[in-house]
């Protein structure tokens, strides 16, 4: 009888504790139950911040809550890499990036204050945003052949823009496949970039179709070559770069996540109801507008999985163009 008093003690305290966790649990506010904010590493008017926007309006009214797209430009996209990362993992703050800060700023920088994989909780890919090769029109070519003939007339006088690691590598892989000189410009946005091709402070830029689809298609600006290898119904006639640079082809991705730790049921939750903001034809026809290809990944876990893939890909780019490590 000495032992079965605490024992009884011990059924009814841990029996209460349950109970106690299971009210704790149903009185929990459903997520979400407040605005959530979208980091983008880039400022408004480039091709990602027009994505971000898109899917952000739809998420929104899916959730029933504020979708707030916050820009956060600088370092390539580290600094709104760094603020996502450290971000509290309750859901309430998202990151939509690209391949520029998750997979090719880990070999272009020597060191940095975010690591891509530990640091976040992949939640879903969004789709693929395609570049494509324009200079200014003043240049005295109308094809990248004439263009790459031109640059080696010209060693070291052209200048192209790099306002992300897209157009660096792009550039860069250009440079070393067709042995070309060009000067290359860092910029911190793609809009600025953009603004001194047309006004002739740089000669070449390798622009995200989202924040150059427009201009593409008029006469500001001479579009010589799309970076995938396959040709664009988005941009008829412009033929891939790996036509005549042989052995190119490269695409951004852009997905979303979050800070590490998040809880896992509010990683399927974003997860379940980006799919279904993704397969709405409404917002593939805008996200198509500005030159976008949704892509979704299946599952948080096929996402990590590409992720990890696209860290490797990148890194042998980089070191086949041979863009050495620079310090952030």
């Amino acid at each position: 009888m000495r032992f079965s008093l605490p024992r009884a003690l011990l059924r009814a305290c841990a029996a209460a504790a349950a109970l106690a966790a299971t009210a704790a649990l149903a009185q929990a506010p459903a997520y979400p139950n407040a605005p959530i904010t979208l980091i983008v590493p880039f400022a408004a008017g480039s091709g990602t911040d027009a994505v971000a926007r898109t899917v952000g309006q739809k998420l929104s009214e899916r959730l029933k809550q504020p979708v707030l797209v916050d820009n956060e430009p600088g370092a390539n996209a580290q600094v709104g890499a760094v603020l996502a990362a450290r971000a509290k993992p309750d859901g309430y703050t998202l990151f939509m990036t690209t391949n520029t800060s998750h997979s090719a700023n880990p070999a272009l920088y020597s060191s940095l204050k975010y690591d891509p994989i530990k640091d976040f909780t992949p939640v879903a890919r969004v789709g693929e945003l395609p570049f494509a090769l324009v200079v200014s029109p003043a240049l005295p070519v109308k094809s990248l052949p004439e263009f790459l003939d031109y640059a080696r007339a010209h060693p070291a006088t052209l200048s192209y823009a790099t306002p992300n690691s897209t157009s660096l590598v792009a550039m860069e892989s250009i440079k070393h496949i067709a042995k070309v000189d060009l000067l290359s410009v860092p910029y911190k946005s793609s809009p600025q970039a953009l603004t001194d091709l047309l006004g002739g402070q740089v000669q070449a830029y390798v622009v995200d179709l989202g924040s150059g689809k427009s201009m593409l298609t008029g006469d500001k600006v001479r579009t010589l070559g799309i970076t995938t290898a396959q040709p664009s119904p988005l941009l008829p006639g412009v033929p891939p770069i790996g036509q005549t640079v042989k052995g190119f082809d490269l695409t951004s991705w852009n997905g979303i996540f979050g800070p590490a730790g998040m809880p896992p049921a509010v990683v399927q939750r974003l997860n379940t109801e980006l799919q279904a903001v993704l397969a709405d034809k409404d917002t593939q026809d805008k996200l198509a507008q500005i030159g976008f290809q949704v892509w979704p990944s299946k599952t948080p876990e096929e996402f990590a999985q590409y992720v990890a893939q696209q860290l490797a890909h990148w890194r042998s780019l980089i070191q086949q163009a041979g863009i050495q490590q620079t310090t952030p």
